[in-house]
């Protein structure tokens, strides 16, 4: 089993509950991602993922595509 990297983003642009669905249903959607969890209300997401099919790069990617922000606060 691959080492999982778990990695905390402040996600800028959400404007309620649905977008933070959003991105989670965009994020599980990449492989390699195998957990996430998006909060509104604290304008933040927990990532999940395995280094070896997926990289932050790509995930932070696809939030931008989404419509949103993403820095790391790890």
């Amino acid at each position: 089993m691959a080492n999982l990297v778990k990695v905390k983003l402040k996600i800028d642009g959400m404007h309620c509950t649905s977008c933070a669905m959003c991105i989670d249903m965009d994020l599980e959607d990449l492989p390699g991602v195998c957990n996430c969890k998006t909060s509104y209300a604290k304008a933040e997401t927990e990532v999940e993922y395995d280094p070896e099919k997926i990289d932050l790069e790509k995930i932070t990617e696809t939030i931008k595509k989404s419509g949103y922000t993403a820095i790391s606060i790890d």
